[in-house]
């Protein structure tokens, strides 16, 4: 008897505990699909500046990632995710990321208009810095530094007004790519259509404050539609279509030329071309002079490079897949240097004769060119990247390098020491080839995420001064490109930013 009882509580007391244990269950995943009843509501205010670059797609932190759902922080509860297979699904991560990021830049820009900025730091403040420099606190360049700092972020988006010299072109060509000149008095545009790119120089004189009017210069026959159609130049440049690279050349004077990098297909290879830029004439934009142009069938080039060092400043670099291609424009010789990897980013050293190159697998490497082997022993320097490097710029006193990768990552590197002596949080980058604009003089950087928004960030010590979304919707095929300066249209010019996105160009003026 006793021996039955303590039998029937031994099978009572596991069969409650497996009820409790199911009952905790329960209650935790009731909880968890609730979702977290408390938000905080300063991490909101901190993040308004600069957009969310998590991967998680509900936007808030505190709400853990569950497959199959999505937490909705509106109604502070999970929702479970449709199959993908079909077409009329309406929540897919895609869909509700886009839907995130769309909300943060329409609220970017109400700001914007209602000019309610935030001051970048802490006293920033034109009297402060007046204040300590005449204390003695604040030397001149810190003094501009600053200022340039401070006028950077209250910056306003102005339209500009371009008059083209023919009406008749289509004004719904989308810009893809401009590039300022040394001087910031011209900017060279690539634009597409349906039927290929067009080239065209804006003059930046106008730009001026009421009116904004800037001019194209175009010559509508050295575009992709007229080459297809009749070639002028040998047949390695009659097809390209896609513009991989481009860069301004000094061959006559300072930017006398632009060279162009273009991408082949089917059987027709790439090839580079230099254009001189006195072709871009409002009084003919349509004058044949194939003399003028100058073409190297180089094919497969990602990136390309003119060298202003005066032992080498009639030569030209690409990056090709595994190789460096330089090439003398007057006597046609060509030295090959065998890499690793693809080399996507490119620029020359002026005072001294190297050649710094980004690749894809990360490396940074420079080339001596007074080295006439082409094996792989003749690297100089020599730095690495968690990702495919997509752009380098070289510092004025050249005893450092800006790199930006794949992954991201804004790195200045210390040539000296070969390290990385500074990075700068907050770009965004998964697999363009996107440039960085570096101003030493205003000690600003500038660079273009693959989210649309453009970030300001401060060269002394890396602290993002501004943010600015696009006009546009984020789209990865309508990515902004800019153009920064203190002297835009030249000497005595005005500063600020130059945004062209789709078929419009912004002006962000000094305040």
């Amino acid at each position: 008897m006793n021996k039955s009882s303590r039998q029937s509580r031994r099978r009572y007391g596991r069969r409650s505990r497996q009820q409790n244990s199911w009952c905790r269950q329960r209650h935790s995943s009731e909880r968890c699909m609730t979702g977290p009843r408390q938000r905080s509501q300063d991490s909101g205010h901190d993040n308004e500046e600069s957009p969310s670059t998590s991967s998680n797609t509900n936007g808030d932190s505190s709400a853990p990632d569950l497959p199959g759902y999505y937490f909705d922080p509106e109604k502070n509860r999970y929702f479970r995710l449709l199959p993908g297979h079909n077409n009329c699904n309406p929540l897919t991560k895609e869909s509700i990321q886009q839907k995130e990021m769309e909300r943060k830049r329409l609220r970017l820009l109400e700001e914007e208009e209602k000019k309610k900025k935030k001051v970048a730091r802490v006293g920033f403040n034109a009297s402060s810095f007046l204040r300590k420099s005449q204390l003695g606190f604040l030397n001149v360049n810190s003094y501009c530094r600053l200022a340039h700092e401070l006028r950077v972020s209250c910056m306003e988006r102005k339209r500009v007004h371009i008059q083209r010299s023919n009406p008749s072109t289509l004004t719904s060509d989308q810009f893809s790519l401009i590039l300022a000149d040394t001087n910031s008095d011209r900017l060279f545009t690539v634009n597409n259509d349906t039927e290929g790119a067009k080239y065209g120089i804006i003059s930046l004189s106008g730009l001026k404050t009421p009116a904004l009017k800037v001019q194209m210069l175009e010559n509508f026959y050295f575009t992709s539609r007229k080459l297809a159609v009749k070639p002028i130049v040998p047949s390695c440049c009659v097809v390209p279509h896609q513009v991989n690279s481009v860069c301004w050349a000094s061959l006559n004077h300072l930017d006398s030329h632009v060279l162009l990098c273009l991408l082949g297909f089917a059987q027709t290879p790439g090839c580079a071309t230099l254009i001189p830029a006195s072709l871009f004439t409002s009084s003919h934009p349509g004058v044949d002079r194939r003399g003028m142009l100058c073409s190297f069938r180089i094919p497969g080039a990602w990136s390309c490079a003119w060298c202003l060092n005066i032992q080498a400043n009639t030569c030209f670099s690409t990056g090709l897949s595994r190789r460096v291609l330089l090439t003398n424009v007057v006597t046609g010789h060509r030295q090959s240097y065998r890499t690793n990897s693809d080399v996507l980013a490119q620029q020359f050293a002026v005072m001294t004769p190297l050649l710094f190159n980004g690749c894809r697998s990360g490396e940074i490497f420079a080339i001596d060119l007074r080295s006439r082997s082409q094996g792989k022993s003749r690297k100089a320097t020599r730095l690495f990247h968690d990702s495919a490097v997509t752009s380098l710029r070289i510092l004025q006193e050249e005893q450092s390098v800006m790199a930006s990768d794949m992954a991201g990552k804004i790195k200045l590197w210390d040539l000296r020491a070969m390290k990385c002596i500074r990075q700068y949080e907050g770009h965004v980058n998964e697999y363009a080839c996107l440039p960085l604009h570096v101003h030493e003089e205003e000690g600003i950087l500038v660079a273009v995420g693959q989210d649309c928004y453009t970030r300001i960030w401060s060269l002394q010590d890396a602290h993002l001064l501004r943010t600015i979304p696009s006009p546009y919707p984020a789209s990865k095929a309508n990515i902004p490109s800019v153009a920064f300066s203190s002297q835009l249209g030249g000497f005595q010019g005005t500063p600020g930013l130059l945004m062209a996105v789709k078929q419009d160009l912004y002006y962000f003026s000094y305040s």
